[in-house]
């Protein structure tokens, strides 16, 4: 479940990294996927806009498309890049008898 602090948490870090370098991934659907490097250009209340490096376009993606890891947004810190979002740890569920 998405809360209302996970968006202005999201929002905040996003506009804090405005002209950074990211990795933008995601799935195109049929088991296509991309990953492109972009920087962030803007940041609206209700999405962002990253342009990609390859071809110089520009792309909006809602914050709801990272909270729900539709895309997975990677930012270069020095040398490596970390994910936005940390990603999911799976447990896995013990059946008791």
């Amino acid at each position: 479940m998405i809360y209302k602090d996970d968006i202005t948490n999201l929002k905040t870090d996003i506009s804090e990294k405005i002209g950074q370098k990211i990795i933008v991934k995601g799935t195109l659907g049929r088991s296509k996927s991309f990953e492109k490097e972009a920087t962030i250009q803007k940041a609206y209340p209700n999405l962002f806009i990253v342009k990609y490096e390859e071809n110089e376009r520009n792309v909006t993606y809602s914050y709801t498309d990272v909270l729900t890891r539709t895309v997975e947004v990677q930012v270069l810190n020095g040398d490596t890049y970390t994910p936005l979002i940390p990603p999911v740890e799976t447990t896995k569920k013990v059946k008791m008898v």
